[in-house]
């Protein structure tokens, strides 16, 4: 389902009030005696020692975009060590303002200022005042805080501004900036997010319900903390050298997935749909006892003939089996983290088990077999394991020891970065709305930590009531992106063309009518991919194919 947002009444609002005495922003009025130069620090409602605010500058709109004044700032941090940094932050002022605004999230490690004005259809274009910060270290240049030194990641403050407290301080400083230009806040005030965004926008709605009406949450990286830790847990795993999963077992580990999955949802097509069955199936954890899924491509007498061999037919020893066990079953803590969380969902069964390191072609530092000049692993969350964790960022990550001297550390980290409180009933009083969204085939993100935080907030606040403000959909097969095709061999061994997996919808539409109209999306909608449609559902239910053309959503029924 598609659906056209009624910018109309958007534009209505603006008049109105505009003719309520609010203040366009206007190329003579985008100057320092208008927006200040400072923000006062009793504005902001997390520690700061200083806000400051540079020059604005003017953009004027050329082929029909839209003119806007922008606005750099600076947050001070309380701390005065030399690993201490500041936020840098960005409010974009449209010209003509409808009242609306929203905090955009950042990606990855982040530590770089969000791009507040671009996308195919940016939303300054409809009015929206946007705002967005580097989340309190600075990645660019190659000095210090950026991918590699680290120094800030071993500094308390500057973990707590990337976990929760650069949302809420850039929040604050906006408002402030956003009231002196239209004199007026915001009537709406969204957060949009992806990946490290995503969880940023769970943050707000679990620590600062009362400043956001609408969440839109795409592939939230939820249990943050863990997620960093992940691929190092299967490191460590495979210190011993017969544990080691090659890139060569790669389409043996595909294959064996379609061959018990793909059927699961009623067509073979090389596409998993009924992604809790296929993950309850891989998932040793999961009664009975004893259970082997793999059994069927263990190597006759746990000797691999051909480590080489690349193909579906490739066999895999009890020593790379057990680390496939680990990889997509649930990792348990030696002692609950924030929330009570017990286990971190690790990965489900995915056509790219490769994907993001999962699986690598190296022996690293401190594993069986690696030469004197092995390097230490490495990762994009790297920094989350050697500095926020231990502290040191040069020490070989794979020294971790699960409930070792690190244990309390890691609960404190914990309690800053991790978006998993399941109690989201103040936000949803207020009259609050989400929306998020995830991918099975998601190698960067964990779906297994994703899809029980889903579980979590059923659990904790019932169907009906996290029905009443939340949409919890899946896209199976999609990757962190949210896209993804069917594979290139079905479940019955065949060979077949690869094509898009429908993926389309109008999230942010479906958002802003909700919180401004009142209409709910339904629990079903429809997404596309040119000619081809398919049901996107809400978790726990999949796509499940009942008869006639496989290409249309109507062929389809959302089961569970």
């Amino acid at each position: 389902m598609t659906r056209v947002w009624n910018w109309t009444a958007v534009a209505l609002a603006t008049v109105a009030t505009m003719s309520a005495g609010a203040n366009a922003a206007t190329q003579d009025n985008c100057t320092a005696a208008k927006l200040g130069t400072a923000v006062p620090v009793a504005s902001i409602g997390e520690p700061v020692s200083a806000v400051t605010l540079r020059a604005p500058v003017w953009t004027a709109g050329a082929a029909g975009s839209t003119s806007y004044c922008s606005i750099d700032g600076v947050i001070a941090p309380v701390d005065t060590s030399p690993n201490a940094k500041p936020i840098n932050f960005r409010v974009v002022l449209p010209a003509a303002w409808a009242m609306h605004a929203a905090q955009l999230g950042g990606g990855g490690m982040n530590g770089t200022i969000p791009n507040l004005t671009a996308g195919p259809d940016p939303l300054i274009g409809k009015g929206f005042a946007t705002y967005g910060s580097d989340s309190g270290h600075q990645s660019a240049g190659g000095g210090p805080g950026a991918p590699g030194s680290g120094d800030w990641s071993t500094n308390d403050e500057a973990i707590k501004n990337l976990g929760y407290m650069q949302m809420k301080k850039t929040h604050d400083a906006a408002m402030v900036v956003i009231e002196r230009m239209y004199g007026a806040k915001p009537r709406f005030n969204y957060y949009i997010g992806t990946s490290q965004g995503g969880r940023e926008a769970l943050t707000v709605a679990q620590r600062y319900p009362a400043d956001y009406d609408g969440i839109a949450a795409n592939v939230p990286i939820v249990n943050f903390s863990s997620l960093m830790l992940g691929p190092e847990l299967i490191r460590i795993h495979e210190k011993k050298i017969a544990n080691w999963v090659t890139r060569a077992k790669v389409n043996a580990i595909r294959g064996e997935f379609m061959r018990q999955c793909d059927g699961l949802d009623g067509l073979v097509d090389g596409v998993s749909n009924n992604y809790m069955a296929c993950r309850a199936i891989f998932d040793v954890t999961q009664p009975p006892a004893g259970r082997t899924p793999w059994a069927s491509k263990r190597c006759p007498n746990n000797v691999d003939p051909n480590p080489a061999e690349t193909s579906a037919s490739a066999c895999l020893t009890d020593g790379q089996i057990s680390t496939l066990q680990v990889t997509y079953s649930p990792y348990t803590f030696a002692t609950p983290l924030v929330n009570g969380v017990k286990s971190f969902g690790m990965w489900v069964p995915t056509t790219d088990p490769s994907g993001s390191g999962l699986i690598v072609d190296a022996r690293f530092q401190g594993q069986e077999g690696a030469d004197a000049s092995a390097a230490k692993h490495s990762h994009l969350g790297i920094l989350g394991v050697t500095g926020f964790l231990m502290k040191d960022t040069s020490a070989n990550p794979l020294d971790y020891v699960e409930g070792g001297s690190l244990n309390a550390r890691r609960l404190e980290i914990s309690k800053w970065l991790d978006a998993t409180d399941p109690d989201l009933s103040k936000f949803a009083a207020r009259g609050g709305k989400m929306i998020v969204a995830i991918g099975t085939n998601d190698t960067l993100a964990s779906p297994g930590a994703q899809l029980a935080y889903y579980q979590s907030l059923i659990d904790t606040m019932s169907r009906t009531r996290v029905d009443q403000f939340a949409r919890l959909f899946v896209m199976p097969q999609v990757g962190h992106g949210l896209s993804g095709t069917n594979y290139s061999t079905d479940g019955e061994g065949k060979t077949i063309a690869m094509t898009p997996i429908p993926n389309t919808y109008d999230r942010l539409g479906s958002l802003f009518d909700w919180v401004e109209k009142g209409v709910a999306p339904a629990k079903t909608l429809t997404v596309t991919a040119g000619d081809k449609s398919l049901p996107l559902c809400s978790y726990p239910s999949y796509p499940k194919y009942t008869s006639g053309p496989t290409t249309a959503a109507t062929s389809y029924v959302c089961s569970s």
